[in-house]
């Protein structure tokens, strides 16, 4: 194998604000002329479908990748998992706002098994998902960069063998000419821009399963009405007909028992994927995942749910249908052997 730059992909912010804009072009215009990595500007990452043209060009990265986004890292990297972008996680010394770990806490956390399903055909490769939302600096992320780019002696193999799907070669050429969209982000009127941009993206909203934390316990899929999840072929949960959920709405995330359902967009941080504290999850969830009102995370969770099926024309349930069978009126707690008894029980059919 040769050696290789390392990979560096920004994705861009959803709206147009200007100061977000002008880090991305910085950033992009910093690398490009050090000419130590490869850059590149995608669309926001949570917007792009699997068959986009910036999500088939993620895919047709070989070697390790440090990615740029108005993300929490977390959600980033289970984001781009669920697309087919996968990589073992790269440790970045940059930390979210939220991300509030101090050393003896991470310390920790690396020694813990993990308790998850995890994910599947993981790559031989790593991922370093950092949050732009860190510092206002293009600096900051420039030292990072470099930082990672000096630990590491990439490794690549034939572009067109990482390639999933069928893009088109202009396709691609208008990630791997980063130049031309800085020029067509200042420009965007002209003609020769808007060849240079990639294809339009549309809001959306759809749950992410963080499958180093996911137990494939099913709670979600029982609590779900909307047929949002489904099973793989290996009974797996998965996230199947996301535009079957309902925009705003992250009940199920506020039932999961171990925090594994991320909505990357919503306001609270301990939805929206932040690490640090969030990630002990057994601390008064009744604030991190709870309404404003004083609500459980389930009573809220039930009342989200009645009120999207009431919008949907349907009759609300309130708590008689689905309710995640370790988490009424019980106190937050690990899975333990009990639980594993109590579910052997209730799938017998007496």
């Amino acid at each position: 194998m040769a050696g290789k730059k390392l990979t560096v992909v920004i994705s861009q912010s959803q709206g147009k604000n200007p100061q977000k804009r002008q880090l991305e072009e910085d950033l992009a215009t910093e690398l490009i002329m050090s000419g130590d990595v490869d850059a590149s500007l995608v669309p926001h990452l949570y917007d792009m479908s699997h068959d986009h043209t910036g999500m088939l060009f993620l895919k047709s990265v070989p070697g390790d990748v440090v990615f740029l986004s108005w993300l929490y890292p977390r959600a980033a990297r289970w984001t781009l998992d669920r697309a087919g972008v996968r990589g073992h996680e790269g440790i970045t010394l940059l930390k979210s706002e939220d991300d509030d770990f101090d050393e003896d806490e991470e310390n920790d956390a690396d020694q813990e098994e993990p308790k998850g399903i995890g994910s599947v055909d993981v790559p031989n490769r790593k991922l370093y998902c950092i949050d732009l939302r860190c510092d206002t600096d293009p600096k900051v992320f420039l030292e990072e960069i470099k930082r990672i780019s000096s630990e590491k002696a990439v490794q690549t193999v034939g572009l067109m063998d990482w390639i999933q799907g069928n893009p088109k070669k202009e396709q691609l050429q208008r990630y791997l000419e980063p130049q031309k969209m800085i020029a067509a982000v200042k420009e965007p009127e002209t003609a020769a821009a808007a060849n240079a941009l990639p294809e339009p993206t549309k809001r959306r909203w759809y749950p992410v399963i963080d499958y180093s934390r996911c137990t494939n316990c099913m709670e979600c899929i029982d609590f779900c009405l909307f047929g949002v999840y489904g099973l793989d072929n290996a009974d797996r949960i998965l996230v199947e007909q996301q535009d079957n959920c309902k925009k705003g709405c992250p009940a199920c995330s506020r039932v999961c028992p171990e925090n594994a359902i991320i909505f990357p967009l919503h306001k609270t941080p301990a939805i929206a994927g932040a690490d640090g504290e969030v990630a002990g999850l057994k601390i008064d969830l009744s604030k991190l995942f709870g309404g404003g009102e004083g609500l459980s995370p389930l009573d809220m969770a039930i009342q989200e749910r009645d009120t999207e099926l009431v919008a949907d024309g349907r009759e609300a349930v309130g708590a008689s249908v689905g309710l995640p069978k370790r988490q009424d009126g019980q106190a937050d707690q690990p899975r333990d052997d009990l639980d594993d008894l109590m579910d052997g029980l209730d799938a017998l059919d007496f």
